[in-house]
């Protein structure tokens, strides 16, 4: 299994450099556990999604929490077919046969209701693809289900779910939906855009 994410971050201020260079050290408690590669485009995490997800989670908000409007821009993905096996990215979440629809959707919400309450509010949206089955839209459907009983689904929009709230539960609803929806060892990815300190939030 392969489990990864390409992200980059964009501070709208002058001191962006600043505040980038400020966020990485965020990923600092995470270096043990993955593999981190950053350049002048990206920084790539790869790992077991319960450290990948937590310290995107948590670079966003150090750079958040500098007050200047920042977004998030994420591919992530797991199980991609092109990518060869690293040993890191072994999981519990993404081992054995696939359980039931309704088991899942309720672990799932778990999950966003244990998640921490960081004290940053942000806005999200994403897009789920499940590739490789004949039953995508059922767990597209079944991501949807429980991402409205988790406290954190705002709207949907054209092509992507927008979520909003605590990044906290919010990024805990995006780690629930990359793990919990189409076959454990199949290939799933998401787009994601996040946001926050907007001065135009709607």
């Amino acid at each position: 299994m392969y489990f990864g994410a390409q992200i980059s971050l964009y501070p709208m201020t002058d001191n962006f450099v600043g505040v980038i260079m400020s966020a990485l050290g965020a990923l600092d408690p995470y270096r043990e556990q993955l593999r981190i590669e950053t350049d002048d485009l990206s920084t790539l995490l790869v790992g077991p999604p319960e450290a990948v997800i937590p310290a995107m989670r948590d670079m966003f908000v150090a750079a958040a929490k500098s007050g200047v409007h920042c977004t998030l821009s994420a591919t992530i993905s797991r199980g991609c077919p092109g990518e060869p096996h690293d040993s890191r990215c072994d999981s519990p979440q993404l081992d054995g046969p696939v359980a039931p629809l309704a088991e899942r959707q309720a672990h799932a919400l778990q999950a966003v209701l244990q998640a921490p309450d960081l004290a940053c509010e942000i806005a999200a949206q994403f897009s789920l693809y499940v590739m490789g089955t004949d039953d995508h839209m059922d767990e597209i459907y079944g991501c949807i289900d429980f991402l409205k009983q988790s406290g954190v689904l705002d709207r949907p929009k054209n092509f992507c779910t927008r979520l909003g709230g605590d990044a906290g539960a919010v990024f805990a609803a995006l780690e629930a939906a990359i793990c919990s929806f189409g076959p454990p060892q199949g290939h799933v990815t998401i787009d994601l855009t996040a946001s926050a300190n907007s001065p135009t939030p709607r």
